[in-house]
């Protein structure tokens, strides 16, 4: 069953304290460690789960090794993000890897993307549009609430608003073309 609660003032601090750890175990490996998804989103409601980003310059082994340091176990070799409609680059542009956290954290989806390529950008991007646009993010929260709420088979959770993301995304990019947005640093 998914659980869309309302937002938690504890979510940046929650944030926090996991990326100090993931910052000391990966120290130069990650380019950036961002707070992503709907929990990054002051006032927006969402699944009691932190969503991470580590951004890192490849996936080498030296990554999984850290990872593996500070408790985290890799989920899945090599996943594949949602590509929106009309993507014009190569399937590599979606590539991740995803970590499972360690027993006794709190829950978390960790996700390992290459800096620089497209789906390292969607989620900053997607995230900083958000808070900028509130009218949009609460459209948004209404929309996993009715989600959780009516779907008959919960995994298909994300198949659904995957769909609803990319007419978020798309009015993002026409935002930061027309703002010249650039990610600002990184949150940890």
């Amino acid at each position: 069953m998914v659980e869309i609660i309302p937002y938690q003032s504890s979510w940046p601090v929650d944030f926090q304290s996991i990326s100090k750890i993931l910052r000391i175990a990966l120290g130069d490996l990650a380019l950036r460690i961002d707070h992503i998804g709907s929990t990054s989103v002051e006032g927006l409601a969402a699944k009691d789960v932190i969503d991470i980003q580590i951004s890192v310059a490849d996936f080498s082994p030296a990554v999984n090794t850290a990872m593996n340091s500070a408790g985290y176990q890799l989920k899945k070799i090599l996943s594949w993000d949602h590509i929106p409609p009309l993507f014009a680059g190569t399937e590599e542009n979606w590539q991740k890897l995803f970590f499972q956290a360690p027993p006794g954290q709190r829950r978390t989806h960790t996700h390992m993307r290459v800096n620089g390529r497209a789906n390292q950008r969607y989620p900053i991007l997607f995230r900083d549009y958000l808070r900028a646009h509130t009218a949009t993010a609460q459209a948004y929260a209404e929309l996993k609430r009715m989600l959780a709420a009516n779907l008959a088979d919960p995994d298909m959770y994300p198949e659904v608003k995957d769909p609803a993301m990319d007419l978020i995304y798309f009015a993002a990019e026409a935002w930061a073309d027309a703002t010249a947005w650039q990610p600002g640093p990184s949150d940890a």
